[in-house]
């Protein structure tokens, strides 16, 4: 049947959560018969994904995907730590960062919609996943990076991705640093970008604790005091300044200042990051199907 309008399409699809070719297949296989094919649909097991749309994706594994000059992150959740492990879902995650890649896409929008291999988009891909694994996947975030220079690449345990870009330097040197920012998490790069609010809020804490006996010492002393506990905490939470974890005795900016170098951008991604995750009581379900609760 040929007169399958985009309408008829737009219902099916809303009604059953399934993708836009899968509804499209449906209507064609039944005649345009929009009850029938929401039967076919589910009988296909294509129309369980509205059902899982309300779920709590926060497992699964961020990949990396890396070319001359640039490198993407992205991370596809998933709802338990065993399908993270499932061979179809990491294949698919695989092919969503070489999409991710390849395409060029700037967010994860414009990745939703590239053209995915066996497939019209990474969306439908995506459904049709959730169709064979009974899980809710979602394809949650992307970052990219594009240089001239070199990019560090690091991916620990599946779970955190990052990304180092740096001018000057070499491969090694940066794939060093992005695994530094795995392990350490740094808030900022450098010194200039900790925001004054903190830094102003940090002294009135660091003032505070003070003891009356050196608050009463004089103004320029006082201030010397202070701003030295201040550059202490900007080297905590800056990259540069903290110790470089593959060579604790030099910091992170000596140790590009040794290859010339200098880091240009930082992304990093952690599995679930932001997602607030429910605290499932087996006991207190069951006793509360019993009626006992």
């Amino acid at each position: 049947m040929s007169n399958i309008s985009a309408q008829m399409v737009k219902e099916l699809r809303e009604r059953s959560g399934a993708g836009m070719m899968e509804c499209k297949k449906a209507l064609v296989e039944n005649s345009g018969d929009i009850d029938v094919a929401m039967e076919w649909l589910r009988k296909s097991g294509l129309a369980k994904a509205d059902k899982k749309a309300s779920r709590i994706a926060a497992e699964g594994r961020v990949v990396a995907a890396q070319a001359a000059g640039k490198a993407v992150l992205v991370e596809v959740n998933c709802e338990t730590d065993f399908v993270a492990k499932d061979a179809s879902f990491l294949k698919f995650s695989d092919a969503v960062a070489e999409v991710a890649l390849a395409s060029g896409a700037a967010d994860i929008d414009a990745l939703k919609a590239a053209a995915y291999p066996g497939a019209s988009n990474v969306e439908e891909a995506a459904k049709a996943l959730i169709a064979t694994i009974g899980e809710k996947i979602d394809v949650r975030r992307l970052a990219r990076i594009e240089t001239d220079g070199a990019i560090g690449s690091y991916i620990h345990g599946g779970r955190i991705g990052v990304l180092v870009a740096i001018k000057g330097g070499s491969a090694e040197l940066a794939k060093g640093i992005a695994m530094h920012v795995a392990a350490m998490n740094p808030p900022h790069i450098r010194a200039a970008d900790v925001p004054a609010e903190f830094l102003a809020k940090e002294k009135e804490i660091a003032l505070s604790q003070m003891s009356d006996k050196d608050k009463a010492k004089p103004a320029d002393i006082l201030e010397k005091i202070i701003a030295g506990k201040i550059n202490k905490i900007v080297s905590e939470v800056t990259l540069l300044g903290q110790a470089y974890v593959l060579d604790t005795n030099t910091t992170v900016a000596d140790a590009l200042k040794k290859e010339g170098a200098d880091v240009v951008s930082v992304a990093r991604l952690a599995v679930g990051e932001g997602i607030e995750k429910v605290a499932e009581d087996f006991h207190a379900e069951v006793m509360k199907q019993a009626g006992l609760a």
